[in-house]
């Protein structure tokens, strides 16, 4: 810290290269460079010209006192500080350095910060001696207090953020379509706006492609049953709506060209014809109970439910072992498991089930053997069946 005051009895001296404005230590170092934040920070708090402030400098010994190259401004306001605090500067407050271009953040987060718009900003900071980055391409004249989040590139403790003329990637327009709760295509079209670049063109067909509310973009697979249903809606062939969303940074699962009635039907998690729709797992595979309650309300057997389903993207697991028949009694014993192929069944799993649907431990162990579950424990389990759990 340089601890020696100015030789100025001069209280705007004394006041002026002080760091904080205040005319007390810490004391601006005549062997550094003054920063132009400094000077126009002086400027603001005590209603001098710029220029006059440097001049001040200048006669205290002050020998290197940063600029911007044009001329200077005529007079700053207070209101013009926040704009110049350096927003990428998160533990030490630093003044924006005029040296090197404003980066699209900085005027995406004062904007946000102050309700300006970014070509509001854009004006004022280049008007205080500030250049900025791009090719000098307009900004939009409306505030959105989401432009920043718009622009950031990743999350976490290092983030970090897109800057003049990027191009975002499709997934990231996903996140921040969902992440702002607007829609695809007006998500888009604003990061045009300020200057980026996105692999595709957007389209407002694509509104309904991926519907803001919908998080599904985390997984980037949207659901055959969404795929099938926008192409009922909008007259599409199922074919180009995975087309389009496969050049909007999807992996869609393949799709019939021709969808059968009972398509939505079997895609449906509610199995009513309409989202939410089934989602792939391609970790524990598909559920057998949605399979069975399928059957039955297709009249189909399992295994044309599970062939058609398969057709469009979901398999069941290794393990699983489709029985000939759909029966309402399997449908309400799978209710009570919670495990999946993946997991074993221990005698406790067994035990809650028999409770909660009056079966025998030695019937739910049976069954669920039959169906390919895997039961590990070496137990006899008793007939007994016993009374059903209330609560």
């Amino acid at each position: 810290m340089y601890d020696a005051a100015p030789e100025s009895e001069d209280p705007d001296d004394l006041r002026t290269a002080s760091r904080e404005l205040d005319g007390r230590r810490p004391w601006l170092d005549p062997a550094e460079q003054v920063p132009y934040g400094h000077v126009l920070h002086a400027a603001a708090v005590l209603g001098h010209a710029p220029a006059d402030v440097v001049a001040r400098l200048t006669a205290l010994g002050h020998t290197d006192v940063q600029v911007a190259e044009g001329p200077l401004p005529d007079r700053v306001e207070p209101g013009d500080l926040v704009l110049l605090r350096d927003i990428t500067a998160e533990y030490r407050p630093t003044w924006l350095d005029v040296a090197e271009p404003v980066p699209l953040r900085q005027i995406l987060g004062r904007g946000s910060l102050t309700d300006r718009s970014p070509a509001d900003v854009a004006r004022r900071l280049t008007a205080l001696g500030y250049r900025l980055g791009g090719r000098g391409e307009p900004l939009p004249e409306t505030p959105d207090r989401g432009d920043a989040l718009l622009i950031t590139m990743s999350s976490g403790r290092y983030r970090e953020w897109a800057d003049w003329g990027d191009e975002v990637p499709a997934y990231r327009v996903r996140e921040a379509a969902w992440e702002t709760r607007r829609s695809l295509y007006a998500t888009a079209t604003r990061l045009l706006a300020l200057g980026l670049r996105l692999p595709y063109t957007p389209d407002p067909s694509d509104e309904p492609l991926l519907p803001p509310t919908w998080a599904g973009w985390y997984y980037s697979t949207p659901p055959a049953g969404h795929i099938l249903d926008v192409a009922r809606r909008t007259g599409r062939t199922p074919a180009d709506v995975a087309a389009r969303l496969t050049e909007l940074g999807c992996s869609p699962p393949p799709v019939p060209d021709t969808p059968e009635a009972d398509d939505y039907v079997i895609l449906s998690e509610e199995l009513d014809g309409r989202g939410p729709w089934l989602a792939q797992n391609t970790v524990v595979g598909l559920s057998m109970r949605h399979i069975l309650r399928g059957a039955l309300a297709t009249g189909r057997a399992p295994a044309d439910v599970a062939g058609r389903l398969a057709v469009m993207g979901h398999r069941l697991h290794g393990n699983a072992i489709l029985p000939e028949a759909a029966d309402e009694e399997d449908v309400r014993l799978l209710a009570t498991v919670d495990r999946s192929y993946l997991d074993d069944v221990h005698l406790e799993h067994v035990l809650r089930s028999a409770s909660l649907t009056g079966r025998s431990p030695a019937d739910v162990a049976a069954r669920l053997t039959a169906l390919g579950y895997q039961l590990p424990d070496k137990v006899d389990y008793p007939e007994v069946r016993g009374s059903l759990a209330t609560g």
